[in-house]
């Protein structure tokens, strides 16, 4: 995938990272399912579709709910690690698909909910919300969440960065602050905005899960070239020898919740 908007147009490729995704990506926080689900996502007999879904890992963590989940995904790599957990643990209300989430075929009026967890960006927003707004029920709900690390106010996350930064210096993904909501342009006569909440907190990691994470992210695993994230992971094993364990980093997640005019 290459998009104008990200890391200059620098190709990119989650699937070539699906082996640590699936084992060191399931990092939201129980407090953020309990957030979806005060805002009345996750109910069961909800129809749920989740774009962008990667491993699975929403609709895994809110199996237990009862509601139908639909992950899809554009890459099948990721959707056949995200296959594999689900029978590991048993998990039978989750189907799969592959799929741009621009165009996924599925009918017209088929979901009561859709999420999009820390992928939003990589859509088309104008298509992809045509896309939402089609399949969704009328007076369907759209929730769109993105978490991310605080690297102003948090050292271990600063250093991160820049050693990323050394290996693959058009990595956009760094120097996120506190979000400021603006009603977006490809909302506009298709949504109506229900919700908009953030909320900081802390997440607990051990030095391995922590490398893995940022070896799963784009400017890293899913960019360079296999001997350059073996160079990467050798040289940040290294550098987080001074901290003690766990880390504890600090990061924010922030929900948009939206009802289709329809």
């Amino acid at each position: 995938m290459k998009l104008d908007s990200i890391d200059k147009s620098k190709e990119f490729d989650f699937g070539r990272t699906s082996g640590d995704y699936a084992k060191f990506r399931d990092i939201y926080p129980k407090s953020m399912y309990e957030k979806l689900k005060s805002f009345g996502i996750g109910k069961q007999g909800q129809k749920i579709l989740d774009l962008g879904s990667g491993t699975a890992v929403l609709p895994i963590n809110m199996a237990h709910t009862d509601a139908e989940f639909t992950a899809t995904d554009i890459s099948e790599n990721q959707i056949a690690y995200g296959k594999k957990l689900t029978e590991e643990k048993e998990i039978k209300n989750i189907s799969f698909k592959v799929c741009p989430a621009e165009d996924t075929g599925f009918d017209d009026n088929s979901f009561d909910i859709v999420t999009a967890v820390q992928c939003f960006h990589y859509f088309d927003a104008e298509k992809v919300s045509r896309e939402i707004r089609r399949v969704l029920k009328p007076r369907g709900v759209f929730c769109k969440i993105f978490m991310d690390w605080l690297p102003y106010e948090d050292e271990v996350i600063a250093e991160m960065e820049s050693l990323v930064l050394r290996y693959n210096p058009d990595w956009s993904g760094k120097g996120f602050k506190e979000f400021n909501y603006t009603f977006p342009e490809w909302a506009e006569n298709k949504f109506e905005s229900e919700r908009v909440e953030s909320y900081n907190t802390v997440l607990e990691f051990s030095k391995e899960a922590w490398l893995g994470r940022i070896k799963s992210c784009r400017g890293v695993g899913a960019s360079l070239s296999e001997e350059k994230v073996k160079e990467f992971e050798a040289e940040y094993r290294k550098l987080l020898e001074k901290y003690t364990e766990p880390l504890n980093l600090k990061h924010q997640i922030h929900f948009e919740i939206y009802k289709s005019i329809k």
